[in-house]
């Protein structure tokens, strides 16, 4: 047989193969039998190379002309193909307009709520909300906070530098400086946010969290003042008295300085490893702000005073869900975070 008697065998072929597919898989397997890089066609043009100069240039010319016909049937056939599926779909499908649709809504993640709710405590307290950058300088994370050039804070092993020297804050005080610079006192703010430190995680550590910081400055501030302020916002927050305690601590940005804990509610007191089995949970570092920070801020110490405090989100938002490890709260779990949609506090 010669080679154009076996391109016009191939063309026939291909032709009645069309008529007989029924299916967009059937379709493309016969287009790669036919026409693909090793299908028939491939192979009888192997041919050519035999042919003599004239035979060549008429194969050649037949073999185009049948390739530009098959695949101009194979695009048909695959338009009708989809044709007739969606005609066969809308003859044996159909959809009432007016039937009800069940449908899953979203909802708010569970440390957005909490954050927003102490918001709300704290401006009803007259506190004005601030927000502030992720990413700053040295001098506002730690020098103007009177943390001292070789305070362990600053390593590596606790914070995250960037480049160009800056760093992603490691706390909220931050924003705290920068409305110190802004505003005039007296004032009252807080500043929710997400912050990072370069620690290993635990079931109460993460290398991302919330906290809040909340400050006060005025005349004749004193520790009573805070233990008021904290209490009212425990007390309204958990909807019920709250056992607290303060004890002394060490932050260079507070003087005196202390660590509020409040009972664990995950497990009543009675210790669980979100209270490291003490019954007790750290749940804010708060102090009078130190005169150096007052006039890092540039407010006189001598006529103003304040008190600060840094408060925990997301351990606010472990107490109240009885959340046991923290780092679900950035899994991306959509199994745990189902269970708080629809929830009402």
């Amino acid at each position: 047989m010669s080679l154009l008697d076996r391109l016009q065998a191939l063309n026939d072929k291909a032709v009645s193969g069309l008529e007989n597919c029924e299916a967009p898989a059937e379709l493309e397997s016969l287009y790669h039998e036919i026409l693909g890089k090793k299908g028939e066609l491939t192979e009888i043009l192997k041919g050519i190379k035999d042919l003599s100069p004239e035979e060549k240039k008429h194969a050649g010319s037949r073999a185009n002309e049948i390739r530009s016909d098959l695949e101009k049937r194979f695009k048909d056939a695959q338009s009708d193909l989809k044709t007739r599926a969606m005609e066969k779909a809308l003859e044996e499908e159909s959809f009432d307009v007016l039937r009800p649709v069940s449908y899953h809504a979203g909802g708010l993640h569970p440390i957005s709520e909490v954050q927003y709710q102490v918001e709300e405590i704290f401006s009803s307290m007259g506190f004005r909300i601030m927000d502030g950058p992720e990413v700053e300088t040295d001098e506002s994370n730690f020098g103007s906070l009177n943390f001292s050039d070789d305070h362990p804070a600053r390593d590596m092993q606790d914070t995250i530098w960037v480049e160009g020297g800056n760093l992603l804050r490691t706390h909220t005080s931050t924003v705290q400086v920068r409305s110190m610079k802004m505003l005039e006192p007296p004032f009252r703010i807080v500043a929710p946010g997400r912050v990072f430190r370069f620690e290993q995680t635990d079931a109460s550590h993460e290398t991302t969290f919330h906290q809040v910081e909340g400050m006060m400055v005025d005349k004749e501030v004193s520790v009573s003042h805070l233990i008021y302020v904290m209490k009212t916002f425990l007390r309204r927050y958990f909807e019920k008295d709250v056992e607290v305690r303060l004890r002394p601590g060490y932050f260079p940005f507070v003087e005196p300085g202390f660590e509020l804990d409040f009972s664990c509610l995950v497990c009543d007191g009675k210790g669980c490893s979100v209270c490291k089995h003490s019954g007790w949970v750290e749940i804010m570092p708060c102090g009078l702000v130190h005169p150096n920070v007052l006039s890092a801020g540039g407010i006189d110490p001598s006529k103003w005073q304040g008190f600060a405090f840094g408060l925990g989100l997301s351990r606010l938002v472990m107490m109240r869900h009885k959340i046991e490890d923290i780092r679900h709260l950035l899994s991306g779990n959509m199994r745990f975070f189902k269970a708080f949609h629809g929830q009402a506090h």
